[in-house]
């Protein structure tokens, strides 16, 4: 309905008492001034103004106007303000999706990056494990999301979405470290076919049962969590053995427990999705430029 641009030309010339004063104030000519009044007084639909001999007054719809400009030109000063802090990485909020190893492990180290060169940048950290975590995309519960897939597997996503690929992490196999294969620098998988699992999350579980399918035999399960954990406490207690991200390795106690590589050598790749036009967004791409940093420096887990 109003003009910002109206409105304070109308404070002015309130605040100055008359045209040709603001005029002098604004740098415009009383024509302009003029004509920016009478624009204001069609689009509010009533008189803003009387003249009273050679003395300009308001009218009640005016006195009620120039309450509320003061307001108006404040919030408009104020919301200026913001967008420039939101476009200069000020301020600006992120929600960020990621799966419990990545947030464990890889989310800090970007975090820490983004609270040092950043510090207005705020992150809201979410859980979840994919796919879900790329539901939450679709449903617009988080600005970008980590997931991980294994080799054969192809996530589905919009086209609108874009992939970022962070790092392929290499699978270990977590044992007790009185475990007798723990002696050994990588375990062929073939030789933990009479070995109870702790399976992790759906898309983990199915992973494994795929490898150990491949060599010819169904592991023998006896737990399931994705908390890593628990994971760790079970091994140690010797209650089974578990394909474990090497990501994880550097998080956990190792003190009774050992990461070992598996032969033959199996990698998930882990990615991050954000909407294309989110790119847009500097609080959005700054986030994603250091989970990429962070990835780098894992390089070869």
């Amino acid at each position: 309905m109003f003009d910002s641009r109206h409105i304070r030309t109308f404070h002015e010339v309130v605040a100055s008492g008359s045209y040709s004063a603001a005029a002098r104030v604004l740098g415009y000519t009383q024509p302009a001034i003029t004509q920016q009044m009478k624009a204001l007084e069609r689009a509010v639909g009533t008189p803003l103004f009387t003249r009273v001999g050679r003395k300009m007054q308001l009218t009640e719809a005016g006195a009620s106007l120039a309450r509320h400009a003061e307001t108006i030109l404040g919030s408009l000063s104020a919301a200026q303000a913001q967008m420039k802090a939101y476009a200069r990485l000020r301020t600006g909020r992120v929600r960020l999706c990621g799966f419990p190893s990545a947030n464990a492990t890889l989310v800090p180290e970007a975090l820490s990056g983004l609270a040092k060169d950043h510090p207005g940048v705020q992150v809201e950290l979410l859980e979840g494990e994919p796919p879900d975590s790329l539901h939450r995309l679709r449903q617009g519960e988080c600005d970008i999301t980590l997931a991980f897939t294994y080799p054969g597997l192809h996530e589905e996503v919009p086209d609108d979405v874009t992939e970022v690929r962070l790092l392929e992490d290499q699978l270990t196999v977590l044992l007790p470290t009185g475990h007798p294969l723990a002696r050994r620098r990588a375990v062929h998988l073939a030789d933990l076919s009479e070995e109870r699992w702790i399976a992790g999350c759906p898309r983990c579980r199915a992973n494994l049962l795929h490898e150990c399918a491949e060599l010819g035999f169904v592991p023998d399960i006896r737990f399931a969590t994705d908390d890593n954990l628990v994971v760790q406490s079970l091994v140690t207690q010797g209650l089974g053995v578990a394909m474990m991200p090497a990501l994880v390795l550097p998080s956990l106690s190792l003190t009774k427990v050992c990461g070992r590589a598996l032969e033959p050598a199996a990698r998930r790749h882990i990615s991050a999705y954000v909407y294309r036009d989110h790119l847009r967004i500097p609080a959005t791409a700054v986030v994603l430029e250091e989970l990429q940093q962070a990835a780098h420096r894992r390089i070869g887990c």
